[in-house]
């Protein structure tokens, strides 16, 4: 498990806000940090937060990037230091093994591939973040709403270390992918799923 999983599953939103000095209050609303809010906008989910007010949104690892003005990279190890993390085994990005210089057109063209489907995935859960966010605090939060809350750091993450990772260390990153499955549901994850997203537009514009 990467460090960026590991901290996903332990530190919830709402731990990382208080330990940075946020009041939360009833139904884990609390003032937004992002504008300048004067009645609590924000809401602290368990894996993601939503500001009605001025609409950030994001998980964990995103709330302390924006908090701190960080990248994403920098934030995992922000909270990863204050919150005493340290993963039983070393994340998969920082375990790469040394390069083998012997590369196949086969890996090429297989992490070319993974590169474009992250991206596919990226704008994908780009749009769902603004498309279905929810109106008001009262209404049910629409599934593509919270799969682009609870993915979309994670995805901009993999996105920017393939863009500018060497071909080893990518060749490694699609190897773990493989390993866990991920690219296979990648692969369904940024296929198309655009025909609702159009009527979805298509009524928002009318």
């Amino acid at each position: 498990m990467s460090l960026f999983e590991t901290i996903k599953e332990t530190v919830t939103v709402g731990q990382a806000a208080e330990y940075y000095g946020m009041k939360i209050g009833r139904n884990n609303m609390i003032c937004c940090p992002f504008h300048n809010d004067h009645y609590p906008s924000m809401k602290l989910n368990t894996t993601y937060y939503y500001c009605f007010g001025c609409g950030a949104t994001g998980d964990v690892i995103q709330f302390v990037a924006n908090l701190f003005g960080l990248s994403n990279y920098e934030a995992a190890k922000k909270i990863a230091v204050d919150f005493g993390i340290t993963p039983d085994n070393p994340p998969v990005i920082a375990a790469l093994k040394k390069p083998e210089y012997m590369e196949t057109k086969s890996r090429q063209k297989e992490l070319h591939e993974c590169q474009k489907m992250v991206c596919e995935y990226l704008h994908r859960l780009e749009k769902w973040k603004a498309l279905y966010a929810p109106e008001r605090p009262d209404l049910p939060m629409d599934e593509r709403f919270e799969e682009a809350c609870e993915n979309l750091s994670y995805i901009e993450y993999l996105a920017d270390y393939l863009t500018f990772a060497d071909e080893e260390e990518g060749f490694e990153v699609v190897k773990s992918m493989k390993e866990t499955g991920y690219l296979e549901d990648l692969k369904y994850l940024s296929g198309s799923r655009d025909e609702e997203d159009v009527y979805a537009e298509e009524a928002k514009a009318a």
